[in-house]
């Protein structure tokens, strides 16, 4: 190990996160590994005690003991017994601009905090006022994609967890709000805003295992299993449920001929065995078209 390039690298991280600037002055390698050690340890102690984004970032995932969160919480001035609800955001990039828009939509005063994740994930954690609702976490919800989607051309998706009492919650909240970003996507991608209770036959689906899945596709299609479907018949198909199977509706909306729906909608019967038309096999390839969206992720990861 370069015991200099070592020390260099700690006297970077400290003028990083504090701010100061150490000079070191060593003359063995036993004094330098010494001063690597003790530097470390100051950066150590500083995020501990001033940064509450690593203190957030850690509870979310586990990495703090239960009977340590309240002593910390209080050290670094957060309440741990306020309310709160945990949104999860997702872009291609999250970029300075991203994180000023979400600072000027909830300042300091609110004790909104933002908690980096990941390079394209960001947490927000938001203490709840009194007589709000679940109701108002989604109108919040809708509100940020918009904003970020108008004011930062980011195109964002975004879950958010159930209201919960305590920091202790957090980690079971950030389980909740990962699960529903993961659910949402995958299977209502159309979407932006996935809700932690609202996942439907999607979290049903994800928790199967995959021979199951590939077992029930074989039982519907029979040996020749569908990779996938073209963005026309899906979107036609999406439509036509959308408006509860109702033909003039959707040829309406689709700026389509009635007849050419019919047409349309015939030839994935002869392609799949499923007539549409019927809700017991519209039921069937609605499932069977979330089931396919899984097996390609599974299959792709």
């Amino acid at each position: 190990m370069d015991l200099t390039q070592e020390l260099s690298k700690a006297l970077a991280e400290l003028k990083r996160i504090t701010g100061i600037t150490l000079e070191v002055n060593i003359d063995t390698p036993e004094a330098a590994e010494q001063a690597v050690i003790q530097i470390r340890c100051l950066c150590t102690a500083y995020k501990e005690k001033y940064n509450k984004s690593d203190f957030l970032q850690g509870l979310m995932t586990g990495g703090i003991p239960a009977y340590d969160i309240t002593e910390r919480a209080n050290r670094l001035h957060i309440n741990p017994d306020d309310k709160r609800v945990l949104f999860l955001l997702e872009s291609r990039h999250i970029d300075e601009t991203v994180s000023e828009i979400l600072k000027n939509m909830f300042p300091a005063q609110t004790k909104t905090y933002l908690v980096p994740v990941t390079e394209n994930t960001l947490a927000l954690l938001r203490p709840v006022r009194p007589g709000e609702t679940e109701a108002d976490s989604r109108r919040i919800a809708r509100t940020i994609v918009d904003t970020l989607n108008t004011e930062a051309l980011a195109q964002v998706q975004l879950s958010y967890s159930f209201i919960f009492k305590s920091l202790a919650d957090l980690p079971e909240a950030f389980r909740e709000t990962s699960l529903a970003l993961k659910v949402g996507k995958l299977f209502y991608s159309e979407q932006t805003v996935f809700p932690y209770n609202e996942l439907g036959v999607g979290r049903l689906i994800y928790q199967l295992p995959v021979t199951l899945c590939e077992n029930f596709l074989k039982e519907i299609f029979g040996p020749d299993v569908p990779e996938s479907f073209d963005d026309d018949t899906l979107g036609t198909i999406n439509r036509f449920f959308q408006n509860n199977l109702n033909i003039a509706e959707t040829s309406r909306q689709l700026h389509m001929h009635r007849n050419t729906l019919i047409y349309r909608l015939e030839q994935i019967e002869k392609r799949t065995g499923l007539d549409v038309r019927l809700f017991e096999d519209a039921m069937t390839f609605k499932i069977a078209i979330l089931v396919l969206n899984y097996l390609q992720s599974e299959r792709n990861h």
